[in-house]
């Protein structure tokens, strides 16, 4: 059985100040939990309507889960979890990164996670306005993509003026895609579809390049952001 005072300090994860000052996330449904107990996240308490074999939990009715999910259907299993420890100071391993600047969607945020990983990419570097990759419906998103991907909140022009490798920017000016020889090893920094990568970091990129628009009225102006991500990443890394 749940008690009050579990459910307030579980309920209170869904603020980031929260998350910080305690440490912990919330994971919810049977993939998520799944994927970070298998790639060694440690959970504080595992909460689910079944019973589940070699698992440490906590049985609860549907009821009581209901009131600590953050989704109108909540699912049958919950767990939460200790936030990691990233290292912040190896900034140029080979290979492709991401960066992200002003990325507030959960949503976007999750499916870029979840894309990274089917690329390979291991780390993506976030500007501090960008949406908390540990909110409950980032998370969610990922599908259990967030246990194998890093996302490390940096200063993006201290990481820009100090980063090893070519750094591709995303802009509606830029050199087609289709054009591009892209390196082995580099940085890919999307911005927002409303606001795009911010004034002065862009200025520092001379690699800039653009998804062409094909439609014979050029319509629409933008791309989702998510939807964008998956385009260039698909044509980096075609053999």
């Amino acid at each position: 059985m749940l008690s009050k005072s579990q459910q307030k300090i579980i309920r209170q994860l869904s603020k980031k100040k929260h998350r910080k000052e305690n440490g912990l996330f919330v994971a919810e449904g049977e993939k998520v939990v799944h994927e970070l107990l298998t790639y060694g996240w440690k959970a504080e308490q595992v909460f689910s309507i079944d019973p589940i074999k070699n698992i440490p939990h906590t049985l609860v009715e549907p009821s009581e889960l209901k009131k600590i999910s953050f989704f109108s259907s909540a699912s049958s299993i919950l767990g939460v979890f200790h936030l990691p420890n990233y290292d912040h100071n190896n900034n140029n391993d080979p290979g492709f990164s991401m960066a992200l600047d002003n990325i507030s969607d959960p949503g976007n945020l999750g499916t870029i996670i979840r894309l990274c990983d089917w690329f390979g990419i291991k780390k993506i570097y976030c500007s501090p306005n960008t949406v908390d990759c540990f909110n409950p419906k980032v998370v969610q998103s990922t599908m259990g993509s967030i246990a194998r991907v890093q996302c490390l909140y940096v200063d993006l022009m201290e990481l820009i003026e100090n980063f090893g490798f070519e750094i591709y920017a995303a802009a509606l000016s830029g050199k087609s895609i289709y054009k591009e020889s892209f390196s082995s090893n580099g940085l890919l920094l999307m911005g927002s579809e409303s606001h795009g990568i911010g004034k002065s970091l862009l200025e520092k990129i001379k690699n800039q390049i653009t998804i062409p628009n094909f439609s014979s009225n050029k319509l629409p102006e933008s791309l989702n952001v998510s939807t964008a991500t998956a385009i260039v990443l698909s044509e980096i890394f075609r053999p």
